[in-house]
């Protein structure tokens, strides 16, 4: 499948970066998951749909058969789509065992398993997520959040590197215990669906004026906003994301489909 980028290169590379039903159903933004290369382990986190095909599309390709770990943070399929084919392709369909799914107890039991019996086989590990607990896959350290208010079981993802902190604020409404969870985030990686909040408030995800409080009380070095619902887009977040810049005096980025953040002591964002 060809070479993948320098492999001594820390980097997170956003396959896709639609949020919500509308902007994944029409593809308006790609709803792949998200490629994360930390101390030479090799990561997809929310395999959504499509992710197979961008990772063989990606320049240079993403070689699915180095793939190292797969992590759910929660059963939608926006997030989990493509998990079982992530598995099948890693093992090369069984004949090399190897690989950890990390993944929520709803992910992986009861109505909405979304990983299938046959394939666990394939793997050398399974690994059930659970709040604020610490992870590693080899010498790569992680931990999870504090549970999320989401509808389905969901936790956000801190990865614990020498020199920083980077994290994934995955599908979430606003709540404070969230500021506790994700202090000290040296990069702050925000899924904002919304621009503004639902009227009845009743979908539970992040807006603009979510990620003013986020931005204010926890000052990362560099934010990202990306899982884009309907309103955001049309709201040109690439703009929102220059006003926050300017009032907050933090670094925050529109993610954009295949953006590449290569991750060092300087911080490296390359379109």
């Amino acid at each position: 499948m060809g070479h993948m980028d320098n492999q001594d290169k820390d980097l997170i590379k956003f396959l896709g970066t639609a949020g919500a039903r509308f902007v994944v159903a029409k593809q308006l933004r790609s709803s792949a998951g998200v490629f994360i290369r930390f101390l030479g382990k090799n990561i997809i986190l929310d395999p959504g749909p499509g992710t197979l095909v961008k990772c063989a599309t990606s320049k240079p390709p993403i070689d699915v058969s180095k793939i190292d770990s797969i992590i759910l943070t929660h059963a939608h399929i926006d997030h989990s789509t493509d998990v079982n084919v992530m598995i099948d392709a890693m093992t090369s369909g069984g004949l090399k065992k190897r690989g950890i799914l990390f993944a929520t107890g709803e992910s992986l039991s009861g109505d909405n398993s979304v990983v299938l019996n046959y394939l666990r086989t394939f793997l050398e590990d399974i690994v059930t997520l659970r709040e604020n607990e610490r992870y590693n896959i080899g010498d790569l350290q992680f931990e999870t959040s504090i549970r999320h208010n989401h509808q389905a079981e969901t936790y956000g993802i801190r990865f614990n590197l020498p020199n920083q902190d980077i994290s994934f604020m995955v599908d979430t409404k606003y709540f404070p215990g969230l500021i506790e969870s994700y202090k000290n985030s040296d990069i702050l990686i925000m899924n904002v669906v919304r621009y503004t909040p639902h009227e009845k408030g009743e979908v539970l995800h992040l807006c603009v004026e979510d990620v003013k409080e986020i931005l204010r009380k926890i000052k990362p070095k560099k934010a990202i906003m990306t899982h884009f619902g309907m309103t955001m887009l049309k709201a040109k977040p690439w703009e929102l994301a220059k006003r926050l810049s300017e009032e907050f005096d933090v670094e925050v980025v529109c993610a954009t489909d295949g953006m590449k953040i290569e991750v060092g002591n300087r911080f490296k964002n390359k379109g």
